[in-house]
């Protein structure tokens, strides 16, 4: 590979805008020199925008440029699978946007494409909610802080009331997002950070909006994607989780946070307000723990592929095994709802 590093982006949404666009051309050696997105005239408003040289009309024009050397695909999860194995078997290195893919068979699909070719980087756009305190919490687990992990509380709730005039949007199409439902996968994701994945669920889940306008097919649709999720998961590590996940909780208070109650310690991340606590037996309340600079992780996404390119370090956030496993859980969710009955883990 020369020391330049050249790249195709397939979808430019609103995150491959403000994140990887400025942070892949920050990169020394990096060019971004193609773009496709939905029309060749949002495409060419991002390539003026960036100075990106090259309009693509198609997807397959990025993926069959000999001259690239990395694709990252900005699209919605529909696309996702097709779009990241195709990149894989034209030897094209691959970021890829969260979520994963709409099931579970697209991301194991993904997955193994992937490790035809090991030395091609494919990576996931990681969530990004606790970035900054995930090594401290780990840190903490690790040296004993809670003791024995009993329960976990894991909240994501809008602060809207439902308005079931809206039109449909693209994460409440099942056709395009598929499983992927609220902040549920997101939030999944961090938690296996810390604690593992989960050995089976239990939920139950909500739409409340069964129909919605769909503006660009002008005719009303019909919405699957919940609305409200509750879930009970049984955790390999021993603990019992609960995970709640709506757009309906209008003028809900502390709507970002997680509680990790252990035999011998609490810790609260209060992600709305950036903020984690902690307490041990005996203490008489909640502490703040602060996160030294040292420990504080931050967004390195783009710099982190083009490193893992370069040979120079592994990706971690995120694994499209990990991804797997994400994926795994929010389709366990839907079938646990669907079959009203707990799910085993893994699916596959």
């Amino acid at each position: 590979m020369a020391d330049t590093i050249h790249i195709g982006l397939i979808g430019a949404g609103a995150n491959t805008r403000e994140r990887h666009l400025p942070g892949l051309q920050a990169i020394k050696g990096v060019e971004v020199v193609s773009v496709c997105n939905r029309s060749r005239k949002s495409g060419k408003a991002v390539a003026k925008a960036f100075g990106i040289p090259k309009v693509c009309n198609t997807w397959e024009e990025v993926t069959s440029d000999y001259d690239l050397d990395a694709v990252v695909i900005g699209t919605w999860p529909n696309m996702h699978c097709l779009l990241t194995c195709a990149a894989l078997a034209a030897g094209k290195h691959v970021l890829c946007e969260a979520r994963m893919a709409r099931n579970a068979d697209e991301a194991h699909e993904m997955l193994e494409a992937s490790q035809q070719d090991p030395s091609l980087v494919a990576q996931l756009v990681p969530s990004p909610f606790t970035l900054k305190f995930d090594r401290t919490i780990q840190e903490l687990i690790a040296s004993g802080y809670l003791g024995d992990l009993l329960s976990i509380d894991v909240r994501g709730l809008g602060t809207a009331f439902l308005n079931k005039a809206s039109p449909l949007t693209w994460r409440q199409d099942f056709d395009l997002s598929g499983y992927n439902t609220l902040a549920l996968g997101i939030w999944y994701e961090a938690l296996m950070r810390w604690v593992g994945e989960a050995r089976s669920v239990m939920a139950m889940t909500k739409v409340f909006a069964t129909q919605r306008q769909d503006l660009e097919a002008q005719r009303l649709a019909a919405v699957r994607v919940p609305e409200h999720v509750e879930v009970l998961a049984d955790m390999v590590c021993g603990a019992q989780a609960h995970l709640q996940f709506s757009a309906v909780t209008g003028l809900a208070q502390h709507t970002q946070d997680v509680w990790l109650f252990g035999s011998e310690g609490t810790l609260h991340l209060d992600a709305n307000g950036g903020k984690l606590f902690g307490g041990k037996r005996g203490d008489n309340g909640l502490q703040e723990i602060p996160v030294t600079p040292a420990k504080e992780g931050t967004w390195h996404v783009e710099s982190q592929f083009i490193g893992a390119i370069r040979g120079q370090e592994e990706i971690k956030l995120t694994t499209l095994a990990d991804g797997v496993k994400y994926m795994e859980f929010t389709e366990a969710v839907a079938l646990s709802a669907a079959k009203g009955q707990a799910v085993a883990l893994p699916l596959l």
